[in-house]
Formats: structure tokens, sequence, C-alpha cells
């Protein structure tokens, strides 16, 4: 048997058309092992088949072997028979891809801790408790390349923000203190504004959301309301490689800290629910000419009107498709085809 997550991913199918509502959740994955463990509809032995999923009338089918996947691909046809269904459903059988928050990499400013910790100790720290997690070295000024899953990364990133606003408030408090030292107000400057990707204010007119870019680019398309406040309340946002932070603060006199909160929580319940659903592809440029890669481009934009909840993303490299596994593998499946039928004229 295939071991690792990946191995696994390889092994699975997306089934769409599952019908819902019909019986129950334990007697249709029966009916779904039956059906994709026949030979006649060029099935072979099922491991597991999750169901039912965050998306109405779709199923994952994880095979033993990887070969069966293939077969399983190549028929035309599905459909699901049985006789405690009153008919037959037409089943859509796409492969699915790995999910969209499988590998992120971040970049961590660590040198707002060099006063307090040493870094190289703080770091091992976090390596014991963020196993998950692929760590570069720790560069001069401080930065350090963090790479793995995307849950992994945001609770690393919100552990230190919660480090950071102790240290803050640490601060403050030994601010009212007749004797400071200049070295700490220094220092409190310094955290204050030089790492505001790392802070909340002690008050909490500031809060922060740590966001896949991807799904934060992919929000912004197609829930743009998410992002839409009044006046008295300001969303920005940096982006760093493949993590996104975005900031909600107060700007009018009449905000207050529960409405900057509440803008956070819908932020936080929108990504939670893409967080499930999404799935990202990438279409490569290896060796094309500029010709051949304008020809991608072209083909990209003009499907693009057919896959309205599918977003797809042009660079010069390669092209980035999200959305659910079966309207992004349809997608990239007809820009082969495309291609294949242009380059068959020429």
């Amino acid at each position: 048997m295939a071991t690792g997550q990946a191995a696994k991913s390889a092994r699975t199918v997306v089934i769409t058309g599952v019908p819902d509502g019909l019986l129950h959740d334990d007697v249709m994955t029966d009916i779904l092992v039956i059906h994709f463990q026949m030979s006649k509809n060029n099935g072979g032995d099922v491991e597991e088949v999750l169901y039912p999923t965050m998306e109405k009338g779709v199923a994952y089918v994880t095979f033993e072997d990887q070969e069966v996947v293939e077969s399983v691909l190549k028929k035309d046809d599905h459909r699901l028979e049985d006789k405690r269904l009153s008919r037959y459903y037409p089943l859509k059988v796409t492969r699915y891809c790995e999910h969209v928050f499988s590998s992120v990499t971040s970049i961590l400013n660590m040198s707002i801790f060099k006063d307090q910790f040493v870094l190289e100790d703080l770091i091992q720290e976090l390596k014991k408790k963020s196993t998950a997690l692929s760590f570069g070295p720790l560069q001069s000024n401080g930065h350090i390349s963090v790479q793995g899953p995307f849950p992994a990364i945001k609770l690393l990133r919100d552990s230190l923000l919660l480090k950071a606003k102790s240290l803050s408030e640490k601060d403050k408090g030994e601010e009212s203190k007749p004797h400071q030292r200049p070295r700490r107000r220094l220092q409190q400057h310094r955290l204050t504004t030089e790492t505001s990707n790392f802070i909340y204010d002690a008050d909490w007119e500031k809060q922060v959301v740590v966001l896949d870019t991807d799904t934060y680019h992919y929000m912004k398309y197609f829930y743009p309301r998410t992002f839409l406040v009044n006046d008295d309340v300001v969303i920005s946002n940096i982006t760093d490689g493949d993590i996104t932070t975005v900031y909600i603060e107060k700007a009018g006199s009449r905000a207050d800290a529960e409405q900057v909160l509440r803008v956070k929580e819908k932020i936080e319940n929108r990504s939670l629910k893409l967080h499930n659903a999404l799935r990202k592809e990438r279409i490569y440029f290896e060796e094309q000419t500029a010709d051949e890669k304008r020809r991608y481009k072209q083909v990209c934009e003009s499907l693009k009107p057919h896959y309205p909840h599918v977003l797809i993303s042009l660079y010069d490299t390669h092209v980035d498709v999200v959305g659910n596994s079966s309207e992004i593998f349809e997608f990239i499946k007809e820009v082969s085809n495309k291609i294949q039928s242009l380059l068959q004229t020429r």
C-alpha cells in the first residue's frame, strides 16, 4: 500500500452528483463502495470513501492501487445504480488534487524578540512544537523561512502574535515606572512600529487574520463583500509569498473594538469555508516559446466565462487555477484539448 498523504492523494478521485438526502449516509457510502469495486465500472479495491463532505453531493473515493484511478477515469459514463435507489444517477468522476493549503512558505521576522530571547533557542523551541513545519536558516536580520501546511503556519504565527502582544503590554507596564531605562522605551517603540505585522494593539483596536494568499485572492474576487466595511473600519493587507496577513483596525471616532472584531470574524468564517472546499492546480510553462505561452494564456482567457467559480491567475511562468476539484480539472482538461487542437491545425 502506498504511504504518505501525497501517495493517498494520487489514489483518490472526486465524485460529484451523489444523490443527496435520499438514503442514510452509511447506506450511500456502501453503494459508492460497491459501484467503484465493480469491474464493469473499471473499479478495484476501495480503501476509503469519504461521504458526506462539506460540499453537497460530493464524495471522495480512495483506492488501494493508484492504477485503478487511471482505469476509473477512462470510463466515460458512470451510473450509480442500486436496488435501494429508485433510478440511476449519473456521476462525474475527476482526479483529486492537493489541497490549496498543502504547502505554503512564510518569512517570519523574529528580530522583535532578540532583546528578550536568544533567537536560536527560541527557534529550537518552535521546531519542537511545530513538527509539521520545515525551518530554514536564521538570517542575520532575524528573518527565517518556514514551510509547511497552512494551518500549522497559521498556528505558529498566531502564537508569535500573542507572544509579541504579551511583550508589548509588559513594556507598557514598565514605562509607567519612574526609573524606566531608555533602552526599554526604545525597544517598545520598535515593537509597535517596525513589527505591526506581528502585533495586536493592546486595546484590541486592531485585529489580524492570517490567510493563504490564494484564498485571499479568491475571497477578494468572488466574495468582495467580505471586505466591505464602513468608514469607521479600515482593512489593509501585506502579502508575503504564500501568506497574506489582513489587518482590521479602527478609523473613525465612532468605531469600537466590537466592530473590528465582527469584521475579523466575518473574514475568518468565510476563509474557513473556503479552506475546506478549495483546491489548486498549476499549469507550468516549462520550455514553451513565447508564442506558445501566449497561446496558453489566450485559451485560458477564452475559457474563463465558462468557469464562473474558478479563479484563474496568469503569470509569465505558469497559470494558477483555484476552485473545487471537479471544476479545475475540467478546466485544465479543456485547456489541454484546445492546445492540442491548435497544434494539429498548424
